[in-house]
């Protein structure tokens, strides 16, 4: 995607251009739109068109020992903003962000191929549990420096002191929020330096629960593996999300299977085919299990692509009641 320069955000935000000069930084503003049309079957579907206009600014610079920072901003879907980062990435010792959103075990919550979406990120609403760690509250992660690891791990720390809290503005605080939660703990590690094609990843996460709401601390695990061979990518995930939870038929936890293939035909056309099984069980004993499949098409014409999705799923949102498939189809736009 083309980057508008600072010249053009100012255009757009006022006079930043002068203020990053000032200040011996940059600001970047990059981003894309896309138009969909999607069709429910089994419920209605209302008015099919929807929209996503996503910006995603970006403001660097340099201090005087050669440690870089960033603030990046994400504004998607109709959102004051979705995602924010402040990072630091120092000589030696890494990258240390403060987030809001991604990061930690969330890294490599699903890392099947596709030539477009996860299984369950098309319109067919499926409910799907799968890991998602410590994100959703205000964290520090650290990114360890490629000089400590061996060649082709890639590993990120995750720390939240609060994982009940929630987003906040400058000095503002989190209050209790659910109060079920303390602090949380995430790591995520990736690896593709073992054979050419092949990228093996896991993560773990856990988090202080009050002895009230589960017999022990949440903790959630995922390990899996793509590979890829001349124009294929194949690929397996398992993944696990136990929320120790007290009370007769409630959900304690959740078990996920996710395998896929994709394959390029050429520099513009991709299709894929992708699959997840999830099974919930609860403390009575009993268990649903959750299953859907996704077929996908994806063409570029330089800045526009066109993406197709077919998806079908048993059992949607963990209900025995609910069988349907969804038709999805996206115009994006690049810019």
């Amino acid at each position: 995607m083309n980057k508008l320069t600072k010249i053009g955000v100012s255009a757009l935000c006022g006079s930043l251009a002068a203020v990053a000069s000032a200040n011996a930084g940059t600001m970047t503003v990059k981003g894309g739109a896309t138009a969909t049309w999607s069709s429910n079957e089994g419920e209605v579907t209302g008015n099919p068109i929807g929209m996503n206009s996503g910006l995603t600014f970006t403001g660097s610079g340099e201090l005087d020992n050669g440690t870089t920072f960033t603030l990046t901003l994400t504004d998607a879907d109709q959102s004051a903003y979705s995602a924010g980062q402040i990072s630091m990435t120092t000589p030696g010792m890494g990258t240390f962000t403060i987030d809001q959103s991604g990061g930690g075990i969330d890294r490599v919550d699903d890392m099947m191929p596709t030539a477009w979406e996860e299984v369950d990120g098309t319109s067919l609403g499926m409910g799907l549990q799968t890991v998602a760690g410590n994100k959703g509250s205000g964290h520090i992660e650290w990114g360890l420096p490629a000089d400590m690891l061996p060649e082709g791990l890639t590993a990120h720390i995750l720390w939240t002191p609060r994982a009940s809290g929630t987003k906040q503005n400058d000095k503002g605080v989190g209050g209790d929020g659910s109060g079920a939660y303390g602090q949380g703990w995430d790591i995520a590690l990736q690896h593709s330096g073992l054979i050419d094609g092949l990228n093996v990843f896991a993560g773990y996460s856990t988090t202080e629960t009050a002895a009230a709401a589960a017999t022990s601390d949440k903790h959630e695990k995922t390990i899996g593996a793509t590979y890829a061979i001349g124009s294929i990518t194949v690929g397996y995930q398992y993944s696990e999300k136990n929320l120790q939870a007290l009370g007769n038929g409630v959900v304690s936890r959740y078990e996920n299977d996710a395998y896929g293939i994709s394959f390029n035909v050429n520099d513009d056309l991709s299709l894929s085919w992708g699959v997840q099984k999830s099974d919930q069980h609860k403390t009575n004993g009993t268990s649903v299990e959750l299953e859907a499949d996704s077929i996908q098409a994806a063409y570029s014409m330089g800045g526009a692509t066109i993406k197709l999705a077919e998806t079908d799923g048993d059992n949607l949102k963990y209900n025995t009641a609910t069988d349907r498939g969804a038709t999805t189809l996206a115009l994006s736009l690049a810019f």
